[in-house]
């Protein structure tokens, strides 16, 4: 008998993830399979999506029990593996108007459209807000990580922020490989220097800072699985080599769907699992 374990499990059903998990699961008559995850979903509101990483585990769910405890996460917490988080909301009031396409496309999208991420980037009393949260957090944090809606606007809030004084990075898809690795080491050294790097689309998984203090989220998401992720990056505890608490600045965007704290994340999906032989 084998055992295949893949971590990130809710990428499980991703088409490529899919086809290698189903090699590799096939190769023997006998043939285990263990996903690992904090989030064991595909998305906030798409059961359908929710339903098939179920089907794709015959529905089985396991969940570390701990006595006196409603939910592992609290109990990670109290065990200082997991920060503290401390959630606050920037009410952004962005003047970004949304037209009946873009209601549609809202309606229709597992995310919000690019393009809409794109006029937020634009909106000035939006950064300026932003630009204000980042500075407050660098006046707390040694290391602070920023989420932009766009590759644009993270590259004008580094910009910002370079020229007001503080020592900002961007990191991007677009960013070219040797430069973005001097970037996340510079990031991840020791110096005593606040720095705070601005990313979008990446850094959100197999990013591991366990500095990292505080992180303001500007990027608003649907899908509870990446705001998580987002989240993630900064609430390694101290026997992670991370820190007591973390501080979470979330910007809404009264139009836009979005999230304020994943406090509630961990239990979002068990209507889709058949949850049993819990490990206590």
């Amino acid at each position: 008998m084998s055992l295949t374990v893949i971590d990130e499990a809710h990428q499980a059903i991703a088409p490529t993830y899919a086809a290698i998990l189903n090699a590799l699961y096939s190769k023997r008559a006998r043939n285990a399979l263990l996903g690992l995850t904090a989030t064991p979903g595909r998305s906030w509101a798409d059961v359908g999506e929710d339903q098939k990483l179920s089907e794709f585990f015959d529905g089985q769910k396991v969940t570390l029990e701990v006595e006196g405890y409603d939910d592992p996460v609290t109990f990670l917490i109290d065990q200082k593996y997991l920060a503290r988080p401390i959630f606050k909301t920037l009410n952004s009031q962005a003047g970004v108007e949304l037209t009946d396409d873009d209601v549609r496309l809202l309606s229709a999208d597992i995310d919000i459209p690019e393009n809409i991420l794109e006029r937020l980037g634009d909106d000035t009393q939006r950064n300026l807000r932003i630009i204000a949260a980042a500075e407050d957090l660098l006046a707390r944090h040694r290391r602070v990580i920023v989420f932009a809606p766009s590759v644009a606007n993270a590259r004008m809030l580094t910009a910002i922020l370079a020229a007001r004084g503080h020592e900002a990075f961007v990191v991007t898809g677009e960013s070219n490989p040797p430069e973005r690795d001097r970037i996340i080491r510079r990031f991840k050294s020791n110096d005593r220097n606040p720095m705070v790097l601005v990313n979008y689309g990446v850094l959100t998984t197999g990013f591991d800072a366990p500095g990292i203090s505080a992180a303001l989220i500007a990027r608003p998401t649907r899908s509870l699985v990446l705001y998580s992720q987002m989240v993630g990056r900064a609430t390694r505890g101290t026997r992670a080599g991370g820190n007591d608490e973390a501080e979470i600045v979330t910007v809404v965007d009264p139009d836009l769907p979005g999230f304020g704290s994943v406090a509630e994340a961990f239990k979002n999906w068990e209507d889709v699992w058949d949850e049993r032989d819990d490990v206590g």
